[in-house]
């Protein structure tokens, strides 16, 4: 659930930059088109708010290619990088063309590394949209 919410807030940079004043955050998100609302894929409205359903696809590659792996936390479904994920996503981190992706999710990672619960707490306190949407519903 965590990962979707932030997802949902790397995408869309308008609710991300408005979440963070609500939080008392100004930063500069920048101007890079690839970040600034040009959404390659929309998400859609599903039970805990954002969701892509692309996601079981996605996971499934990235545990195929040893990059990351499933395991279970309190009964709940969960992963981790593996550290062959890590080495690529430092070698990603450091490309000019995943620089925005980088420093978005350092954003993130600064003012809002909170768990899924409360994230999804504070999307449905900050969007009435996304709640009041019908399920499957593009966002």
């Amino acid at each position: 659930m965590k990962l979707a919410k932030l997802d949902f807030l790397l995408r869309y940079p308008d609710h991300l930059e408005r979440l963070l004043r609500v939080r008392g955050v100004e930063a500069d998100l920048g101007e890079d088109p690839w970040l600034t609302g040009a959404i390659e894929q929309r998400m859609i409205r599903y039970r805990y708010g954002p969701w892509d359903p692309a996601y079981y696809g996605l996971l499934g590659a990235l545990i195929g290619k040893g990059l990351i792996e499933p395991f279970t936390e309190n009964n709940n479904a969960a992963y981790r990088v593996t550290d062959v994920g890590h080495q690529v996503a430092a070698s990603l981190a450091e490309s000019d063309s995943w620089r925005p992706v980088r420093e978005r999710a350092r954003l993130l990672r600064r003012h809002l590394d909170l768990a899924g619960a409360t994230l999804k707490d504070l999307i449905y306190d900050n969007f009435p949209d996304i709640v009041e949407a019908e399920w499957g519903s593009p966002l």
